[in-house]
């Protein structure tokens, strides 16, 4: 449960990020390349290494998972949800499912990432080279498996290349936990049938923090 936690927050962290960039144009440079570096630690000792071995790294994802699978409401009694994160938090695990029953592309997808393994050594994570380098792997592999996430935000915003770049990366990041959450057990089912132990492991996380 703890490992299943972990990971659907980083799920949940990609989403939230993703909406924050396409609203703001802001991101933090920390949490962009956790997320962006995941994708590059393909043979992690642990869960948690793929987000540097600190919970930290993930407290924003743990925060925005509580905040949407705990019963919030507002003073009238009504759920407060936010149906944008929602829709990209599943079309990431629905993204997920189809990438994983193509072996071929899985192939393929392996394959570019360990290609821009090679180019950490000569850029840093974040920087606009290796960014857009993990954007056009998102466009090239997992966009065309089914219907593309539609990300809504500020037009201008939206038009800025570089935005661009930063979603897709970060939507590829997302789609990284969303492998890692299935090889850790991790089920659609579960989020339904399993939503307070999962709210409870991630409010135990953060305590920790």
């Amino acid at each position: 449960m703890k490992d299943q936690t972990i990971t659907l927050a980083a799920i949940c962290q990609a989403a939230q990020l993703v909406q924050q960039v396409s609203q703001t144009g802001q991101i933090d440079e920390n949490e962009l390349a956790v997320l962006v570096n995941s994708i590059t630690i393909t043979s992690p000792i642990n869960t948690l290494a793929v987000y540097g071995g600190e919970l930290e790294n993930i407290k924003l994802g743990l925060e925005t998972l509580i905040h949407h699978l705990s019963d919030n409401s507002n003073s009238k009694g009504k759920k407060i949800k936010d149906p944008e994160l929602t829709r990209y938090i599943i079309s990431l695990i629905n993204l997920e499912r189809k990438l994983i029953k193509q072996p071929k592309i899985l192939a393929q997808l392996a394959e570019r990432i360990e290609a821009s393994k090679r180019q950490i050594e000569h850029y840093s994570i974040t920087s606009e080279t290796l960014i857009a380098a993990f954007a056009s792997i998102y466009s090239d592999i997992i966009s065309p498996l089914g219907a593309r996430i539609q990300v809504t935000g500020e037009p201008n915003i939206l038009r800025q290349t570089a935005n661009q770049h930063k979603i897709r990366a970060l939507l590829l990041g997302g789609i990284r936990a969303a492998v890692l959450w299935r090889q850790v057990g991790g089920r659609r089912r579960n989020i339904f049938f399993s939503r307070n132990k999962i709210v409870k492991t991630a409010q135990q996380l953060l305590n920790t923090l």
